[in-house]
């Protein structure tokens, strides 16, 4: 296990030190029930991931999900319900002990490494229309009001201080952003989450499928806001992020049919959620979401 994996389960106090003694024994049983040989891990960050074998030599991937960890939850429902469309498959599932095992995509090569970038917007765009569905009448799935609660909690917990890092302006823009855009929005469908491109994967079953949902209940054009400032290396070091992040809007205006105005609004307010959330969980990468939200604000679409 990856340093990076240690020391976020610790951060979970007890619950996570308790997790990542378990995990070996969680591993083992599953072995069992599932009839799979479980291999190294994957770098790891959040949850344990590590690819496994099934007898008949299948390759497939379990997945070991931090105990009472809601979006783990909701990952297994959404699976179930895109049921492999532009997406990997989901084989197994015990939402009780949080494990699932997954299809294996390969060969796997992430969205992120195509260097012509309207070529990987275009592909993003493809991917995203395949997985939105209708939402389940019973369902358990994320609003995005729920998520947007990051920002008055953040004002509360200031109360007209200084905010670290960020500007109030900058808050209280994506605040109404998101009260205007959750008020005006079309019917709900179930979105992916945090559809970027490192999580989205070539394969040999259906061209490129996404992987590690989060299901979340929002309008389409909500599911463009995680690719915008993404993939993160690339997009930290680029050069003109103006020009970038208006290209990506446009083409994805277009290929989607949603007005550009509302898919900018939707990426500036998301940014600035992201910016706020890594602040507040001391995380990196703030810096990041931060300037790309600050060069948005500036934009004229």
């Amino acid at each position: 296990m990856n340093d990076e994996f240690v020391q976020i389960a610790k951060n979970r106090g007890k619950d996570g030190l308790k997790w990542l003694e378990d995990i070996p024994k969680i591993i083992t049983q599953y072995e069992k029930k599932w009839s799979i040989k479980v291999f190294s891990p994957f770098k790891l960050s959040y949850n344990y991931v590590a690819p496994a074998e099934k007898l008949d030599g299948t390759q497939v991937v379990i997945k070991i999900g931090f105990p009472k960890d809601r979006e783990f939850q909701t990952e297994i429902d959404a699976l179930s319900v895109f049921n492999g469309d532009g997406i990997e498959k989901i084989l197994e599932a015990d939402k009780e002990n949080w494990v699932m095992l997954i299809e294996k995509v390969t060969p796997g090569l992430p969205l992120s490494t195509l260097e012509d970038d309207e070529e990987a917007t275009r592909i993003l765009a493809g991917v995203m229309k395949k997985l939105w569905k209708p939402i389940p009448r019973e369902n358990k799935f994320i609003p995005i009001s729920e998520w947007m609660k990051a920002i008055p909690k953040l004002k509360l917990k200031y109360k007209g201080r200084k905010y670290p890092h960020i500007s109030g302006a900058l808050v209280d823009k994506a605040e109404s952003l998101f009260e205007e855009l959750i008020a005006t929005s079309e019917t709900p469908v179930l979105l992916h989450g945090d559809l970027h491109q490192d999580n989205i994967l070539s394969s040999d079953r259906a061209g490129w499928l996404a992987i590690d949902p989060k299901g979340i209940a929002a309008e389409r054009a909500y599911e463009t806001g995680a690719m915008i400032r993404n993939p993160y290396p690339k997009m930290y070091k680029h050069p003109d992020l103006k020009e970038i992040i208006t290209k990506r809007i446009n083409i994805l205006s277009e290929e989607l049919e949603i007005d550009s105005q509302r898919i900018y609004k939707w990426c500036l307010a998301q940014t600035v959620l992201s910016a706020v959330w890594s602040i507040e969980d001391e995380g990196g990468r703030w810096e990041h979401a931060l300037s790309v939200a600050e060069i948005m604000n500036e934009i004229k679409i």
